[in-house]
């Protein structure tokens, strides 16, 4: 297995990941639910882990899609956005983990975190979904804003 299968093999989780954790903690910090908020937690933390691999496994795909003629530029443009996405996702997983733990203590502050982390999983999956779509636009023209469809014959 080269590097672009393992990225696209695992580009995904992180994405929805954070999607599917930001839902669960939206409804647990809505119900007061904690044990939500905890499996919401526990997503951001598993998804902030596969976006290590996802990014170590790009370089190598950038380098397998430019031998096969992919534009440098657009490849370019995904791994800039996957830089800030990355980052996001890090920083999510790291304050997932405190909020988590503040939970487990039962402290004052977890409801404080727990909004937080709410606010950052919103700016990763944002960040995340711009990403996933630039990435889709390497092998996809059809989804790039310059597409202009073929006329009919």
């Amino acid at each position: 297995m080269n590097d672009a299968q393992i990225h696209l093999l695992l580009n995904h989780l992180p994405v929805l990941g954070s999607l599917f954790g930001l839902i669960l903690l939206i409804f647990a910090l809505w119900k007061d639910n904690q044990v939500l908020k905890q499996a919401a937690l526990i997503t951001f933390i598993v998804a902030a882990a596969f976006v290590l691999p996802v990014d170590w496994s790009g370089e190598g795909a950038e380098e397998i899609m430019e031998a096969e003629g992919i534009s440098h530029k657009i490849i370019h443009e995904h791994e800039e956005k996957a830089e800030l996405s990355v980052g996001l996702m890090l920083s999510l997983g790291a304050v997932a983990t405190l909020t988590l733990w503040l939970t487990l203590q039962m402290s004052a502050l977890s409801r404080f975190f727990g909004f937080i982390t709410l606010l950052l999983a919103m700016a990763t999956f944002v960040s995340m979904a711009f990403t996933a779509h630039s990435g889709g636009q390497i092998r996809h023209p059809e989804i790039r804003a310059d597409y202009t469809a073929p006329k009919a014959k």
